[in-house]
């Protein structure tokens, strides 16, 4: 059954087009149910023993014994949906036993985004000393909130996708899709001052590409950035949810409720369907404030 699996990853990542991240998240949602299955299912040794019952079962133990959030169960059970699909799809079970299996209802929150002062807040953490650090975090914070990249984008940036002349940077989202964004002047100034004196500081290996080093001149990882931004936080004061993720978010609704366009934002955005951008619009709206 682990075979199967695999096999289904290779298959995400090939035609797909799923980062590493997902398809490690596939996997260990799949283990997980695999693992319950070797446990709890008598007699199950392949995926076309796996019954709507079992599935359901699953369901329950996740609900009842591991208290899991709805949306953690319903992501679980879309990870088996797909699988299913697939296997379907390529002959290896001749039946779907989740083809009539509706997933578990998740209430659906609107993102949180934080007021352009807290924002601004933020921003200014980096400022409070100079050293290499400060000026790539400075960059970091005003490039992720200048362009709403998500944190797997920004981390992989590299240096030739930076036009400073033009003011513009260029990453490369979900399935590869490629998009060029412009910077405000205070991005392009940080992005500067970055290059200049923190860059050259951190840089080791001349051949290294990565824009955002960490202190041995290695790419820095996305998790590197999250404590990187969550120790600003807690610095400020700010409240301790905010995570990279909510530079996101604000930079959307703080967009749309200045009156940008909505086409223009998803976009900027990288959204492939508009309903997920117009998420943002009531945000906005309550959001507008000067920064």
């Amino acid at each position: 059954m682990h075979q199967q699996i695999e096999d289904f990853l290779a298959f995400l990542e090939a035609e797909k087009g799923y980062s590493e991240n997902t398809k490690v998240a596939y996997q260990n949602d799949l283990g997980q149910f695999v693992d319950y299955l070797a446990n709890h299912a008598t007699g199950v040794s392949e995926w076309g023993q796996v019954t709507k019952q079992h599935v359901i079962a699953f369901i329950m133990h996740m609900k009842g014994d591991l208290e899991y959030a709805a949306s953690t169960t319903a992501r679980k059970v879309a990870a088996i949906k797909s699988l299913f699909h697939y296997l379907v799809s390529t002959k290896v079970v001749a039946d779907d036993p989740t083809a009539t299996l509706d997933s578990p209802h998740v209430k659906k929150y609107l993102p949180r985004p934080v007021s352009k002062g807290e924002v601004e807040q933020l921003l200014e953490m980096p400022a409070l000393e100079e050293s290499p650090r400060s000026f790539r975090d400075r960059a970091i914070l005003e490039l992720l909130y200048a362009t709403g990249m998500r944190v797997s984008e920004i981390v992989a940036v590299e240096v030739g996708d930076v036009d400073l002349a033009t003011g513009s940077v260029r990453c490369f989202g979900k399935g590869g899709k490629e998009r060029i964004m412009p910077m405000p002047d205070r991005a392009i100034q940080a992005l500067e001052t970055y290059l200049e004196k923190g860059r050259r500081v951190l840089l080791k290996d001349p051949a290294e590409k990565t824009l955002f080093l960490n202190p041995r001149g290695e790419k820095l990882t996305r998790q590197g950035l999250w404590l990187i931004i969550k120790g600003y936080v807690r610095e400020a004061g700010l409240d301790e949810t905010i995570t990279p993720h909510t530079l996101r978010h604000s930079f959307a609704a703080h967009m749309l409720g200045s009156g940008a366009d909505l086409k223009n934002v998803q976009e900027l955005l990288g959204h492939a369907n508009i309903s997920t951008t117009q998420v943002y619009q009531q945000v906005g709206n309550e959001q507008a404030e000067d920064r």
